[in-house]
C-alpha cells in the first residue's frame, strides 16, 4: 500500500495495490496488520455507507464525546472529500485538506479524530463506504457549516449544493467546540 502524508498532521492517502485482469480487479481495502505497520493502530467498530445524488454535500461533521476517526473510499461514483482539523493544539488548527476518492483512483483517506468530515459528489451519484473507530453518538454529534467562510472550503462544484437541514445548522468555526 502506496501511503501519502497530507498537509494537516495525521491525514493520510492510502493507495492500496490493485490486481487487475481481464476478469476485473481485486483489492485489499483493509488489513489490521499492515494498517498499524503504517501507524493505524485504531479498531474499526463500525462500517457506514452512503448513497449520494450529484451534487449532495454532506457535513461537515464530529463528534465532541466519543471522536471518530474515519477511513473513507468511494466504491462507485467520485468525491471530493474534505477534513478539517479541530484539534487546537495541532499547527493546522482551522486548516482543511481536500482530495478526489473515486471508484476509478481506488484511494482512502485517513482522517484521525479529531477532525471534522465531509464530502460533495461529483459524479452522478456515489457509493461511500468508512470504517469508524468509535460508534455514532447522537448526542455528540457536531456540525460545522460547509461554507463557512473563515475556511474557504473549494468543495469542487458549482452552483447551489443539496445538503440537509441538519447540516443547515451547522455553526462556523469560531463558535465550534472543538478539541484540545
Amino acid at each position: 500500500m502506496k501511503v501519502s502524508q497530507t498537509s494537516i498532521p495525521g491525514v493520510l492517502v492510502l493507495e492500496p495495490r490493485v490486481f487487475s485482469d481481464e476478469r476485473g480487479f481485486f483489492l485489499e481495502s483493509y488489513n489490521e496488520f499492515k494498517m498499524a505497520e503504517i501507524g493505524i493502530g485504531e479498531r474499526f467498530v463500525q462500517d457506514n455507507q452512503s448513497c449520494s445524488s450529484k451534487g449532495v454535500l454532506r457535513g461537515l461533521h464530529y463528534q465532541i464525546r466519543h471522536p471518530q476517526g474515519k477511513l473513507i473510499r468511494a466504491v462507485s461514483g467520485e468525491i471530493f472529500d474534505v477534513a478539517v482539523d479541530l484539534r487546537r493544539s495541532s499547527p493546522t488548527f482551522g486548516k482543511w485538506y481536500g482530495i478526489a476518492l473515486s471508484a476509478e483512483n481506488k484511494r482512502m483517506l485517513w482522517i484521525p479524530a479529531g477532525l471534522a468530515h465531509g464530502f460533495s459528489v461529483l459524479s452522478d451519484s456515489a457509493n461511500v463506504l468508512y470504517k469508524a473507530t468509535d460508534f455514532y453518538h447522537p448526542e455528540s454529534e457536531r456540525t460545522i457549516l460547509w461554507d463557512d467562510p473563515q475556511l474557504n472550503i473549494n468543495w469542487q462544484f458549482k452552483g447551489e449544493p443539496i445538503i440537509s437541514e441538519k447540516d443547515r445548522m451547522g455553526v462556523g468555526l469560531t463558535a465550534a467546540e472543538t478539541f484540545e
